[in-house]
């Protein structure tokens, strides 16, 4: 994609979720996130916070990945900086949840701009071995400041609260999570339609000639790393949060690949597939938890057959939907859309 072809391609994105008909779609939408957690089980409460969260930090990884051409493996220990920082401070100011959360991001967009510092000299493959050295170097903060992050045995949280209300169980979460990832969604979405979002893609689509046409790379580049950074900061909050505890086996290495598997999955440069993607990777390991419970009467031995097939579905899905369909989860969705559109008996 030229660069000239940026403002084309946030048009063509825009009028997904500005026309008539999409704009009833999208409060029918929100109409039933109000209502599911009214008629939801606790089981189905809890997937929707986990998809919540995820959506959060899927887009932030897109804004970085998908629209700024800058690949990171450093996406968990962005979160877990944001999960230890709610953990700290709510553990020993008391603050309400709103400023710890807030704080968290802010705290996890500056180790982001740190760690994107190297992104002017290297990029691609390079870029994605520096962030996983940054998140393998977390990891380690993580486990042995145990002054301030408890070592290997964490910290453990009281439940948010704010004018006096506890949010303890899945129900009140449900009423923070999912409000908060939509309207970090639609800030993101209005992102793109500033200058700054248009940098973003240019850079993306070719840095040489943004570059050439003006753009600084550099401060660029390192506003898209502490702007994901600041998405995942407020995921690793929500995820502290509503675990109420938080570990260095809390975000894993194989948490960054789940996130980087949900933009490919769901399409990399559109809102949209952040959304699909990240509620596509959240519920594949529920449904091999129920494929598993199925077979396991009639083949024993299936729970210890099926335990390691989630990271080769996660492998199978990145390559599968790279080779077959780069566009991911979003393109599939524009396709259904179109045949529908072309019904014979459509007005």
């Amino acid at each position: 994609m030229r660069i000239g072809d940026a403002k084309q391609t946030y048009e063509a994105d825009e009028a997904i979720w500005t026309s008539p008909t999409q704009k009833f779609w999208f409060a029918l939408f929100l109409l039933a996130l109000l209502v599911f957690p009214l008629m939801a089980n606790a089981y189905l409460l809890y997937l929707g916070c986990l998809v919540g969260i995820a959506v959060i930090s899927t887009t932030g990884l897109n804004i970085l990945t998908g629209f700024t051409g800058l690949i990171s493996l450093g996406q968990a220990g962005f979160m877990g900086v944001g999960g230890y920082t709610v953990a700290w401070f709510s553990l020993n100011t008391g603050l309400p949840f709103p400023v710890t959360l807030l704080l968290a991001g802010l705290l996890a967009a500056a180790v982001g701009i740190l760690v994107g510092l190297p992104s002017l000299r290297v990029k691609g493959l390079y870029l994605a071995i520096a962030t996983l050295a940054a998140s393998v170097f977390l990891h380690f903060i993580f486990a042995e400041w145990e002054s301030v992050t408890g070592g290997m045995g964490g910290l453990s949280l009281e439940p948010a609260h704010l004018f006096g209300v506890t949010f303890q169980s899945d129900f009140r979460m449900y009423f923070i999570i999912v409000p908060l990832a939509v309207l970090m969604v639609f800030a993101a979405r209005n992102v793109f339609r500033t200058r700054i979002g248009r940098a973003f893609i240019a850079i993306r689509d070719r840095d040489i000639s943004a570059e050439i046409l003006g753009i600084d790379l550099l401060r660029y580049k390192l506003m898209s790393f502490a702007l994901s950074s600041f998405y995942a900061g407020v995921a690793g909050g929500l995820f502290a949060y509503f675990y109420r505890v938080v570990t260095p086996e809390s975000f894993p290495l194989s948490m960054s690949i789940f996130y980087l598997a949900a933009v490919i999955v769901g399409g990399m440069g559109n809102l949209l597939g952040g959304i699909l993607g990240a509620a596509f990777m959240t519920l594949i390991p529920e449904i091999l938890k129920l494929l598993t419970a199925a077979l396991t009467p009639f083949y024993p031995n299936a729970p210890v057959f099926m335990s390691p097939m989630l990271e080769i579905i996660f492998g199978a899905l990145i390559v599968g939907f790279l080779i077959f369909e780069p566009h991911g989860l979003a393109e599939i969705w524009h396709r259904i859309r179109r045949f529908f559109s072309l019904w014979p008996f459509r007005n």
